[in-house]
């Protein structure tokens, strides 16, 4: 009586176990050879598309930690400008509600995971830091456009 209630679930529980058990390893040697991971992540740096920006300081006013600052002014003709936009990605908890709070769609999450640095000013990042370079390629978190030139993922697929 008491094997028919559990012996079934050790039984599911061992084939599972053997199944895992003969299939191929799925390590990489990681500094060296890097996979590639899923293209809607949400990095965590920011990235700023400084000529679309209209300084509306949504996306500050939507960072719930508040790492994300923008200062900014009116020129001649009265319209708003950026003076200084910093990111404090020590703080940043990559939540992502700055890319959906922006009207203009001039903010991307980064398609970079790695954080670690030396110093703790290494995490401040201002101005031409914030930009999209060679290095910092913006995800398709929130933007298809973005997802569609980005390599496939390798990151968790067993091939």
């Amino acid at each position: 009586m008491k094997f028919e209630r559990y012996g079934k679930g050790i039984a599911k529980g061992m084939a599972l176990t053997l199944e895992h058990l003969f299939r191929r390893p799925i390590t990489t040697q990681y500094p060296e050879q890097r996979l590639v991971v899923s293209r809607r992540i949400r990095g965590n740096q920011l990235i700023w598309g400084k000529d679309l920006c209209i300084a509306c300081s949504a996306c500050s006013r939507a960072c719930p930690v508040g790492c994300l600052t923008m200062v900014t002014s009116r020129d001649e003709n009265k319209k708003l400008k950026v003076d200084k936009m910093e990111l404090d990605i020590g703080l940043c908890i990559s939540c992502g509600l700055c890319v959906e709070a922006c009207p203009q769609k001039c903010l991307f999450m980064s398609y970079d995971y790695e954080k670690a640095t030396y110093t703790r000013k290494q995490f401040m990042l201002s101005g031409e830091d914030l930009l999209e370079s060679e290095k910092r390629k913006p995800s398709g978190y929130f933007s298809p456009k973005n997802e569609a030139k980005l390599p496939k993922q390798t990151l968790l697929i067993d091939r």
